[in-house]
């Protein structure tokens, strides 16, 4: 199925994983391809047929960064729906996030994405996040005591 113009919703899966130390920060991925190509966000991708949410959540996250994790703590659901400027839908992901504290590694861009970095939570602002990823961050911050 094409990702563009799609008979259905795709999965797509996310995950936002968290450093408190030497400073708490989030990990950020910029986007290399549509949608949202050049945007920063968590990492994540399309769920392939045959795998489960958590072992996409894994290799993306091994794709996207170069990092592993341990425990996954799932943490909502988000709706991303791209409309051309007709109001066909061009983009339509269910995404599902989870959250996962980091375990150690220095992420490093691979796969679809340009930059990987730690993004300080108290400068999140500079990198012009969607409202869905910040919600997601603060569920997640709870989520692991962060």
């Amino acid at each position: 199925m094409s990702r563009e113009y799609p008979a259905r919703p795709i999965v797509g899966i996310g995950v936002a994983v968290l450093r408190a130390e030497p400073s708490l920060a989030v990990l950020l991925v910029r986007r290399g391809k549509p949608p949202n190509m050049g945007a920063w966000s968590l990492p994540g991708g399309a769920q392939e047929l045959g795998e489960t949410a958590e072992d996409a959540a894994r290799r993306e996250l091994e794709e996207e960064a170069g990092l592993r994790v341990g425990a996954l703590h799932l943490v909502a659901n988000v709706d991303s729906i791209h409309r051309d400027p007709d109001g066909r839908v061009r983009y339509h992901y269910t995404i599902i996030d989870f959250a996962a504290a980091w375990a150690g590694g220095t992420p490093v861009a691979g796969d679809d994405v340009t930059e990987a970095l730690w993004a300080p939570l108290d400068r999140l602002d500079e990198y012009a996040l969607w409202s869905e990823a910040h919600r997601v961050i603060g569920i997640a911050r709870g989520l692991l005591g962060c």
